[in-house]
């Protein structure tokens, strides 16, 4: 049996034990956080594949790809992602006259070097916020040209003046489930019974931000860590902006009253399915963002929001398609992604937050949705 075939089963039993510490249950957060990030078990600190364009096995013109992946980003699908959100990266640091830049949750380490190969000088130092061990190897070996701007902390740092970007880190931040059953509001957890994880309910004082009409049963997410990381990453930026990319919906959208079995999803082998619960540690359980959430919790603690659209504005506005002109057919298909409504252009969506920036920005200039928010 592989190293990685034996996380679910070592995962597991840390987490029973957990549960068993805790009195029988523990909140979706507290698994969710286990499940990502527990040292050396966890998605994200264990060393499986994560990014990339294929899945284990799968047989392309070229024969087999490697060792798989679960899933693809945009810096992945084509470099003009990075080379786009550049310019908006550039435009903060020449407007507030710094020159660092930090990225949580780098990945590959594919929009790193975007963004260093297109800023240049502009950027003196590119700071990688990340916890997994596995992947900042992976990214050392991507950024090795860059040594002399590139460093890795696993926090933040007390103070930032430059620009933030985090492209998919919101979704990876864990989450409360609360669920309505016959009226009731629970906090839904988890629980050990039968010798396997299991979901288990308790009745909660907890509430959405916003009242859901109805009684009849609904699912959905409350974002504290989410909230506290923005409030956290207030605190630090002194001068300059935060951008970041994700999926989600404004308040109005994510509590609808229709939307009544939450966002929770896994996803592993660029297959996605909704149980948590099974081959934990194995694949990654991401929740959509409450963009609206991320918007009050910056302004709470002292940011100005910036802009808010979807990803398909953001890139528009930035250059994109000009950029595409120059390419070849398959790198413009393959860039056409990030754009088109029903792959990232508009199920993604960008908000830019900050401190002492005085300029419209260039990402926001047409399609501006923070009236939405």
């Amino acid at each position: 049996m592989s190293t990685t075939e034996n996380i679910p089963a070592k995962l597991t039993r840390i987490i029973a034990d957990a549960i068993d510490q805790a009195g029988g249950w523990i909140g979706f957060d507290t698994f969710m956080s286990m499940a990502l990030y527990a040292p050396g078990l966890g998605y994200y600190t264990n060393g499986s594949t994560k990014f990339g364009q294929m899945p284990q096995g799968m047989q392309t013109a070229e024969g087999l790809q490697g060792a798989g992946s679960d899933f693809v980003t945009a810096p992945e699908i084509s470099p003009l992602f990075g080379q786009t959100l550049a310019r908006q990266v550039a435009q903060v640091l020449e407007a507030t006259g710094t020159d660092e830049v930090w990225e949580f949750g780098a990945g590959t380490g594919a929009l790193a070097g975007q963004l260093l190969s297109a800023l240049g000088d502009r950027v003196r130092r590119y700071t990688i916020v990340d916890l997994s061990e596995s992947l900042k190897a992976r990214q050392r070996e991507r950024l090795a040209a860059y040594a002399d701007k590139v460093q890795w902390v696993s926090a933040l740092p007390d103070a930032m003046r430059g620009v933030v970007v985090g492209n998919e880190v919101l979704d990876a931040m864990p989450v409360q489930l609360l669920a309505r059953v016959s009226g009731v509001w629970h906090e839904r957890g988890v629980a050990w019974s039968g010798g396997q994880l299991v979901w288990a309910d308790r009745v909660t004082e907890l509430r959405p931000p916003v009242e859901v009409d109805g009684e009849h049963d609904y699912l959905t997410e409350i974002h504290a860590q989410g909230d506290a990381f923005v409030r956290t990453l207030a605190d630090r930026l002194q001068l300059g902006a935060a951008v970041l990319l994700d999926y989600g919906f404004p308040e109005s959208e994510y509590y609808h009253v229709q939307r009544s079995g939450g966002t929770v999803m896994c996803h592993q082998a660029h297959r996605a399915d909704a149980n948590p619960l099974e081959s934990v540690g194995l694949k990654d359980i991401t929740a959509h963002v409450n963009f609206t959430g991320t918007a009050v919790a910056a302004q709470d603690a002292g940011l100005d929001v910036l802009g808010y659209t979807n990803q398909a504005n953001f890139l528009i506005n930035c250059g994109l398609v000009e950029d595409m002109q120059s390419e070849d057919l398959a790198a413009r298909v393959a860039a056409s992604k990030l754009l088109m409504e029903h792959e990232m252009g508009e199920f993604f969506k960008v908000i830019a937050v900050g401190r002492g920036v005085d300029l419209p920005l260039l990402g926001f200039a047409r399609g501006d949705r923070t009236h939405r928010l």
